[in-house]
This record gives structure tokens, sequence and C-alpha cells, in this order.
């Protein structure tokens, strides 16, 4: 009887910390990732690409379950001719090539990392996405998302394969990167931030409360040929979350107070308009479905997610 559980992108943010929590759980894992691993507990194997002509068929020996973390990412600047087609490769076609071999070999379930960019970029206040909501992406790797997220459904229509797929919003935690890291680094340091007077709302999700969400789905028929949308359940202002980080970090919070538009203004003259509407903007996601068909809640509190985030930046 298929047993293992094949995870990708285990060298990844998420991927890591998703592979130690299950080998703590004694789970039987095998790991794939473009670069060599070594995971004590696990199987480590290299997968050089992610296409449609990748043979996954070495991995998914005795597997039942595959948790597809690996994708090509979003960039705030993508400088490819064509960044669509270079997503689809990936994403879609990628993506459709391990979950079509995955149900030839048995696998019973296959769990997707998605992204909330399916839904779109920007929510009301107080009106936040659900599951139910028209998709809207509207760049190339929400279009990708997307359209694997169609195609695994298709087939799992087909071939009775299980399909569970999982939109996070940003996530955050300890090795996080990018511009989240930068704007914990300036809290950190004490460099003031006009960022003291914007009142959107936006969901994140702490990495932890995301591998408890994937880990609650495996195996688990509530969660067959379902979409779930994850967060901490606290929905925060870019205020409210510089000011969490400073309390994190034991230091000042030193927010200036600064208009939304005089912000949006300077951002569109330095041309970091894209920059300006992740910190203005709302982006709510509603968590409801996960926690009545899964019964599941976060078992991190914000407060919890961002002190493990700083520590590790300290002491990093």
């Amino acid at each position: 009887m298929n047993s293992k559980i094949l995870l990708t992108g285990a060298s990844g943010f998420v991927g890591q910390r998703l592979a130690h929590s299950l080998i703590q759980k004694n789970v039987p894992l095998v790991c794939t990732s473009r670069k060599t691993l070594r995971i004590d507990g696990a199987e480590c194997q290299i997968v050089d690409d992610l296409g449609r002509s990748t043979d996954w068929r070495h991995c998914l020996g005795e597997v039942s379950t595959v948790i597809h973390c690996a994708a090509r990412v979003h960039v705030m600047q993508d400088t490819a001719n064509d960044p669509l087609h270079l997503f689809r490769q990936v994403n879609v076609a990628g993506t459709l090539q391990l979950a079509e071999q995955a149900a030839a070999a048995g696998v019973q379930q296959f769990i997707f990392l998605s992204s909330v960019k399916v839904n779109g970029e920007e929510t009301k206040a107080g009106a936040a996405f659900s599951e139910d909501c028209q998709a809207l992406p509207s760049d190339p790797y929400g279009i990708s998302k997307l359209e694997a997220e169609q195609a695994l459904f298709e087939l799992g229509r087909t071939t009775g394969m299980a399909i569970t797929v999982i939109r996070p919003p940003l996530v955050y935690g300890p090795g996080v990167g990018a511009n989240f890291l930068s704007m914990l680094r300036w809290v950190q340091r004490g460099i003031p931030l006009p960022l003291g007077s914007i009142r959107n709302q936006r969901s994140f999700v702490y990495v932890d409360n995301l591998v408890s969400l994937i880990t609650c789905c495996i195996a688990n028929p509530h969660s067959y040929n379902q979409v779930f949308l994850v967060s901490d359940g606290h929905d925060m202002s870019t205020t409210e979350l510089l000011r969490k980080s400073a309390t994190a970090f034991k230091v000042a919070s030193r927010l200036l107070p600064c208009p939304p538009s005089f912000l949006r203004m300077i951002a569109k003259i330095s041309g970091k308009k894209s920059v300006a509407d992740r910190l203005c903007q709302s982006l709510q996601v509603n968590i409801n479905k996960a926690k009545r068909l899964l019964e599941w809640t976060p078992p991190f509190t914000v407060e919890q997610g961002l002190q493990a985030t700083a520590n590790h930046i300290t002491e990093s």
C-alpha cells in the first residue's frame, strides 16, 4: 500500500519548513529540489527542471500524496521578454506533467500550493476574498496559477485523483526574503518610515500556520477536490504590522504620519508604484471554509509569528 509523501520544492522557504514538520511526525518523505539537498530523515532526489518533459516516475514509487510547492515564483520586476510563457512552462505544463504521472502511479491526492493572486490584487475594506469569488488574476504569475488549478481539477475528474488547492497570501517567518525582509530590517535598525497613517487591511500567513493547514489536508477526505484560502486569522494595516514588528524587535516604532496619496505620488515618480500598492491597498482573505470543513484554526498568533521571524533575523 502506498504510504510515502512526495514534496517538491523542498529547498524553498515553505518546503523546508514543511519537510521538517513532516519528518518530526515520522512521515515517510521523498523530497525533490533542483539542487543537491540533504534533509535528515527524508529521501532526497534532484529534479533538474519543471516542464512538460520532466520524468517524475523515479520519485513516485509507493507515494500516496504529492505536495507540489515547486514553482516559478512571482518577482516584482520581471525582465523576461514573455514572462507569461515562462510561467506557463513551469507552473502549468510542469505541474500537469507531474500530476499526470502521479495519477498513473496510483497517487491518491495531489496538494497544490497556489496563490491568492488567483483571486486578484486588492479587496475593498471589509470585503475579503472567499473561495467562491470570481478569479481575477492580473499578472502572469497569478494567471499561471489559475490555469494550473483548472488543469488539475480537470485531471482529477478524469482520473479520480483527489485535488486540493491552497491559496496563501504573503507568507512570512524565519527565512523570509525579498521586500518583507527589507522592511523588517528597516524596523530593526530604527529607520524612520513614512508609514504611520495607512489604514488598509491585509491578510498574512505565518509559515508554520501554512504548514499546519497543508498537513491538515493530507489524506483528509474533507479536503479532496477543494480550494482553501489561508491566513493567520488576524488582518492588519501596514502601520499595525510595522508596530507589531517593532515590538518583536524590542525597538521603538519610528513611523511618521504621511498621507497614502502622497506616498503613491512619490512612488509613481520613482518607478515604485507596485511597492506603494502593496503598502497601501487592502487584500483580505476569509478562512471560514478551512475552519468549517477541516476544523482547522491557525495554531500560532501573528505576534508569535513575528517574534519567531524577528528572532531569526536578529540571530542571523
